[in-house]
């Protein structure tokens, strides 16, 4: 019996090969996954072929509108910071990708911001879903003061730490860099 996360739609093997267990759906020969949890195999000496089931994992989530995720900044661009969601809450999550865009970073002064001086990429943010988005990633906003840079390493790959809203500083080197900060707990 072998096991594996699976996400909604997700191919999991040929109809030919394989029966279609609970949390399945057969499409044009082809078995997909119709629900978010964990796929198993299991063969039975009764049956003529192997059974694929996915069955539901309280261990994964799925953001929401409205859900408090933190994310790891991949890459940015001048109109926007693309990120990968790790968690949902106090929840892991996985494969889900995000953007911050740059009039979702602060509720004042959109028209000054700049991403490049809110997130760098390798930083941990802490962020709310306000749009499921496009078929690619959810839309996230950081316009809240709780919102923001977590966790950020500098030049040197030395953990940073909030000095003001909008800088952090490395403890060891002395050198500030702009952030978007999150409000500490």
């Amino acid at each position: 019996m072998s096991t594996e996360c699976v996400t909604p739609g997700r191919r999991l093997g040929l109809a030919d090969e394989y029966d279609a267990g609970a949390g399945t759906y057969v499409r044009n020969g082809m078995i997909y996954a119709s629900i978010l949890g964990t796929k198993s195999t299991s063969t039975d000496e009764s049956a003529p072929k192997p059974t694929i089931q996915v069955t539901r994992s309280a261990k994964f989530a799925v953001p929401t509108i409205g859900s408090h995720v933190l994310a790891r900044v991949l890459r940015i661009n001048p109109r926007a910071a693309s990120v990968s969601i790790m968690m949902v809450g106090s929840t892991p999550c996985k494969d889900f990708l995000g953007t911050v865009r740059v009039q979702d970073i602060r509720a004042t002064e959109k028209d000054s911001v700049r991403v490049h001086l809110s997130f760098r990429p390798g930083d941990v943010i802490r962020a709310e879903v306000i749009s499921l988005g496009d078929q690619r990633s959810y839309y996230l906003s950081t316009a809240k003061n709780e919102f923001g840079v977590v966790f950020a390493q500098s030049v040197d790959g030395n953990a940073m730490v909030p000095v003001s809203w909008e800088e952090m500083q490395d403890p060891k080197t002395r050198v500030v860099e702009k952030r978007k900060c999150a409000k500490a707990f």
